[in-house]
């Protein structure tokens, strides 16, 4: 996208952001002080605790993400996602445990760690009279940024946001699409290398979630994203590992295909027939380990788990055939990214 076209003479006056025809976007940041850029892991949480006066939000939780990495921070609500976040973020303090950046705590130096991080809380905090343009100014200015660097950053973020459209428009006067691509271009115009994002497709319609979904993808590509959401679509689009947090405690960590494959029981099998002996005839076939199944309308419906992930269709079909069923249904059915939450998290879920 190149620069916002200018308002005409009658429009409220701001700085736009400058041209871009031939800016390389930023992939690396120098060193600095304090940090050591050659490890692989960019965010290590460790043994971190945090008590709200009797109230344990967040229990001894350890976790590592990569450089580069695409994280999706996963759990029911209280289970202490936000507390961690914002420990992360250096806007609170834990009370046991480290979290470290390129392995130096961020303890030690608390500026220099904000100023790697980029965050997108649930509400997202906007100032409705403000200009587009006027508010990411106003960013820039909280971040120290120099005269250059705010002209860089804000044309670099109105270009990977594509808010340019609103540039010069009141943020009262934008959807709650465009509302929260400026909350992300606040986020990411000082070019952190950490984005931590809660909940940033809350309250969107569909066609504005997909978007938005997009767009995390794309800035994932240059920094280490942190992604906590509660749509399970978002995360199997997005994300290449998970953390799941259940009642303040680390619940499961590890590939989003991984877990799901290794977690949730393996696969199942819906199978509708019309018979003798359908539900005990195939509960008896071999790499089944669990069954359910009602009658429908004169059907007997039966739902089959293989924990072993095994092939179990043309046994299925082999025994209605030999056995003279009618066959009205079988499909397999994969574990999902649901199932894994449910199976983690239900006894934390309110």
């Amino acid at each position: 996208m190149g620069r916002p076209a200018r308002p005409s003479s009658d429009s409220p006056r701001s700085t736009g952001p400058a041209g871009t025809a031939s800016r390389q976007r930023h992939v690396e940041q120098p060193a600095r002080r304090g940090f050591f850029v050659n490890r692989s892991e960019m965010i290590t949480v460790e043994g971190v605790t945090k008590r709200y006066g009797e109230v344990l939000a967040v229990d001894d939780v350890t976790f590592e993400v990569e450089r580069g990495e695409v994280v999706g921070f996963l759990g029911p609500n209280g289970a202490g996602k936000s507390t961690t976040m914002k420990m992360i973020t250096g806007t609170l303090q834990p009370d046991e445990g480290v979290i470290r950046f390129d392995g130096a705590s961020i303890a030690d130096d608390l500026t220099a760690a904000k100023r790697r991080v980029g965050y997108l809380p649930e509400a997202n905090p906007l100032y409705d009279e403000m200009l587009v343009s006027e508010y990411l100014e106003y960013v820039a200015e909280l971040r120290g940024l120099s005269a250059d660097q705010t002209r860089s950053g804000v044309s670099d973020a109105v270009d990977e946001t594509d808010i340019g459209e609103v540039f010069y428009r009141p943020i009262g006067e934008c959807s709650k699409g465009y509302r929260q691509r400026i909350g992300l271009a606040g986020a990411i115009l000082h070019k952190p290398e950490v984005l931590v994002l809660d909940e940033p497709t809350e309250g969107l319609d569909p066609n504005q979630r997909v978007e938005i979904r997009r767009l995390v993808g794309s800035l994932g590509r240059e920094r280490t994203v942190l992604l906590s959401t509660h749509v399970m679509q978002e995360v199997e689009a997005t994300c290449s590992r998970l953390v799941i947090l259940s009642r303040g405690r680390l619940a499961a960590e590890g590939g989003v295909q991984e877990l799901i494959a290794n977690r949730s029981g393996g696969v199942r099998y819906i199978v509708e027939a019309v018979g003798e002996g359908v539900a005990p005839g195939l509960a008896a076939l071999p790499g089944v380990s669990g069954h359910s199944s009602e009658e429908r309308d004169g059907r007997v419906r039966v739902e089959l788990q293989a924990a072993d992930g095994s092939e179990l269709r043309p046994e299925i079909y082999a025994l209605a055939r030999d056995r003279g069923w009618t066959l009205w249904e079988l499909h397999l059915e994969k574990a999902s990214l649901e199932q894994l939450f449910r199976s983690l998290t239900v006894e934390g879920d309110r």
